[in-house]
């Protein structure tokens, strides 16, 4: 694409991704969303991004959903309305706004997120506001939140370009120059650039299968995180714990891809056992907010002591939110040898960055991470470690020399990474 200059000449390369575009657009709806007949389809999309709502609800309606909700975001909107609305409004959801919510989670509807913001949206805004949202919203939209916590609606993450967030991933380029690279990056790491993406997912997928497979026999009783940047971090595992990864399954067995792109494993850990010192790797992107150069420092599962280059106030909202937000919901595994970090492209996203990178997250652990858990109560699984919050935050740890070692309940020690990858991919 060197001789491309002009605006139009950018635009036209767009268009000439269409097919490819329209394939995506089929992967979200039928692996990702896993429309059925008769069934709602709840897509999430900014406004920007109407182009490629429109390719979505289309694909639904041929896939014989009986509806498709669209509900659009807008980042001049959303800063808008923080900038000249007090707190006290976030602390709670608009009753029509948790009506809705929950009564399409209720009625058993797909929900299709797709992600496509400004990193800086929210610049300059007190990062108490976004976090009251997020918290009111979580607590209040009971039927939604659960729904997707305990497998009883499927639902899927996915990213769109949008100009701000293109030229933030690419600086150097014009607008368009970046629209268009993004575009063709979304596409390569989601496995949509082929002629047969679905068939590309189910061959991904296996990979999955390999690495949960290993680590389920493995059963470890803790896994120690050493990197050459501080971090040295032990997290206790849960008895029963199950790494998952790939595809999930709702209660009925519905088979899903959650988040498209994904190359993670993840479990949940147990939430009262966590000793030591924690250093970022790349930054977190929360709200429309950054922080970057942080680490944590836990004693007895909880964050006791924590720092921030860049964003340390967003940060403190974020352990702020409930009293176990200080507590970890998610390990998740990522070699270093996947197509994201192999771009080498910061997206400033984190449903991108997060897979690229080992990461864990503070607040809400899963239930379908622990045996039987799907079957128990909230306080249940806080009881066998599985930690209940507000709130879910991933955060990138995965540093290119880390290493993790699994530790057994009688102390044999065994390399499950070593310099950023699985153990097994040098052997």
């Amino acid at each position: 694409m060197g001789s491309v200059t002009t605006a139009a000449e950018w635009q036209r390369a767009i268009e000439g991704l269409s097919s490819q575009i329209d394939g995506y657009a089929e992967l979200l709806v039928r692996k990702g969303a896993v429309i059925e007949k008769g069934q709602e389809l709840v897509v999430q999309s900014p406004v920007e991004c109407a182009d490629f709502a429109r390719r979505v609800v289309r694909e639904a309606y041929a896939c014989g959903a009986g509806h498709v909700t669209v509900i659009w975001a807008d980042d001049a909107m959303t800063r808008m309305e923080y900038e000249n609305v007090g707190l006290e409004y976030f602390k709670h959801t608009p009753s029509w706004k948790v009506e809705q919510l929950n009564s399409l989670a209720e009625k058993g509807a797909s929900f299709l997120f797709l992600e496509g913001r400004d990193p800086s949206a929210l610049d300059g805004i007190d990062p108490a506001k976004p976090a009251a949202a997020s918290r009111a919203r979580n607590v209040e939209c009971g039927s939604f939140r659960n729904g997707m916590d305990f497998g009883r609606n499927v639902w899927c993450i996915a990213g769109v370009p949008v100009r701000a967030w293109a030229g933030k991933v690419f600086p150097d380029s014009s607008a368009d120059e970046a629209v268009y690279r993004l575009w063709e990056l979304i596409l390569q790491v989601a496995r949509a650039s082929g002629e047969d993406p679905q068939a590309a997912w189910e061959t991904h997928n296996a990979t999955f299968e390999k690495n949960k497979r290993q680590l389920n026999e493995d059963a470890f009783d803790s896994l120690r995180y050493r990197s050459s940047n501080g971090t040295n971090l032990l997290v206790g595992l849960n008895k029963g714990h199950i790494w998952e990864g790939g595809a999930a399954r709702t209660v009925s067995g519905t088979a899903f891809f959650p988040n498209i792109p994904t190359e993670e494993v993840f479990t949940t850990p147990d939430c009262r056992r966590a000793t030591g010192i924690v250093h970022s790797a790349m930054p977190l992107v929360h709200a429309g907010q950054i922080v970057d150069d942080f680490w944590l420092r836990f004693e007895e599962g909880r964050v006791v002591e924590y720092d921030a280059a860049v964003g340390k106030d967003v940060l403190t909202h974020i352990l702020e939110t409930d009293e176990n937000a200080r507590r970890l919901g998610e390990c998740a595994l990522i070699s270093k040898n996947t197509p994201i970090r192999q771009s080498g492209v910061l997206f400033f996203d984190t449903l991108y960055d997060e897979n690229a990178s080992c990461h864990l997250a503070l607040g809400m652990g899963f239930p379908e991470c622990l045996e039987g858990g799907l079957d128990m109560d909230k306080d249940a699984l806080f009881a066998h470690g599985v930690n209940q919050s507000a709130t879910h935050v991933d955060f990138m740890i995965g540093a290119d020399d880390l290493s993790i070692m699994g530790l057994s309940a009688d102390g044999k020690e065994t390399p499950v990474f070593e310099n950023g990858q699985w153990a097994w991919e040098l052997r």
